[in-house]
């Protein structure tokens, strides 16, 4: 199909900045670094004068990352960097964003926000009743994924899974999770050009980084008629990581050394848990999925009788590092 017979579809979907469609921010907790990627069915060419999906990402080295999608606004995202570099948390941030929305609009935005504070990450998104179907995120304890327009929930479990089952580096994880939502009409606006989406992005800061130089900034603002950005984007890390082939191996190296193979046990569970592998000086934590604190364990067993059904957090935390896992109550 002609781009510009495309161009015409689109709107008649949604609005010319209907954007964003499925992207996640994520913190590594060992290594300080904050990344950021998405993709979007809509490109440098549809909205001339804008970089493609890449507008939307936002990354404070050493401090958060933070997606402002769906009716994007610049006003909406400055004012949530503002808020982080203040100190807000990311449940804060998004509460602020959707009682201060820039056009009295809040449900019709939806947000992803990490940070690193203190050792360990945490997460908050927020979706909008007004955002176009299919929508929904996905919160981890150091990521969050989200998405509107997509094909379906498919999407975004397809990325968190490739985003925690792959190992590596903090980027290569995030290129994994791009991957996993490389599906055609992705963003079902894209339906009709046989592509997940027409601009993509991938960024990485170390934490010792400027706000404005990034140790890895990649962007695919377009592409041709019927070629895949996240092929595209995909090819660029590669020639990135080949120029800097000893970063992702010292960073494997190094979670492969501090890892000390913290297991629960059975996880799912209906009741009882056994943490494996913690020291008694450990200290463990139990929190709710949204990040709420629920309770220190005095021991290295958990009863989850009490609670309701969902996923819950443990942390444990050592004396270099936090250590986060999910844990299944059915």
């Amino acid at each position: 199909m002609n781009r510009v017979v495309a161009f015409f579809f689109i709107l008649s979907v949604c609005n010319l900045y209907s954007q964003h469609t499925f992207s996640i921010v994520a913190v590594d907790t060992i290594t300080e670094e904050i990344g950021s990627a998405g993709a979007t069915c809509g490109d440098s060419i549809i909205w001339p004068g804008t970089p493609g999906a890449y507008i939307i990402s936002d990354i404070l080295p050493g401090v958060g990352a933070i997606h402002t999608q769906s009716f994007w606004l610049a006003s909406n995202q400055v004012n949530a960097r503002v808020q982080m570099q203040q100190g807000s948390t990311p449940n804060q941030i998004i509460s602020w964003l959707v009682a201060h929305d820039a056009q009295n609009n809040p449900q019709s935005r939806q947000y992803g926000v990490v940070d690193y504070h203190n050792g360990s990450a945490r997460s908050a998104a927020f979706t909008g009743t007004s955002c176009f179907d299919y929508k929904n995120h996905i919160l981890g304890p150091n990521y969050a994924i989200q998405g509107n327009i997509l094909l379906g929930q498919q999407i975004l479990d397809s990325m968190e899974y490739y985003f925690l089952n792959t190992n590596g580096c903090l980027p290569e994880k995030l290129m994994a999770a791009m991957n996993g939502a490389k599906v055609v009409g992705a963003d079902t606006r894209c339906m009709v050009e046989g592509t997940s989406s027409l601009s993509a992005f991938l960024r990485m800061a170390l934490p010792t980084d400027n706000y404005n130089n990034l140790f890895l900034d990649i962007n695919v603002a377009g592409t041709p008629l019927n070629i895949e950005p996240i092929d595209v984007l995909e090819t660029k890390y590669n020639q990135w990581k080949n120029n800097n082939i000893s970063y992702c191996d010292s960073v494997s190296s190094t979670e492969i050394s501090q890892k000390k193979n913290v297991e629960i046990h059975p996880n799912p569970t209906n009741d009882f848990i056994t943490i494996s592998n913690v020291e008694k000086s450990n200290k463990i934590e139990l929190f709710s999925l949204n990040g709420k604190f629920l309770k220190t364990l005095t021991s290295n067993t958990l009863s989850l009788g009490n609670y309701p059904e969902g996923i819950y957090i443990l942390k444990v935390t050592f004396e270099d590092r936090v250590e986060e896992m999910k844990v299944i109550k059915y």
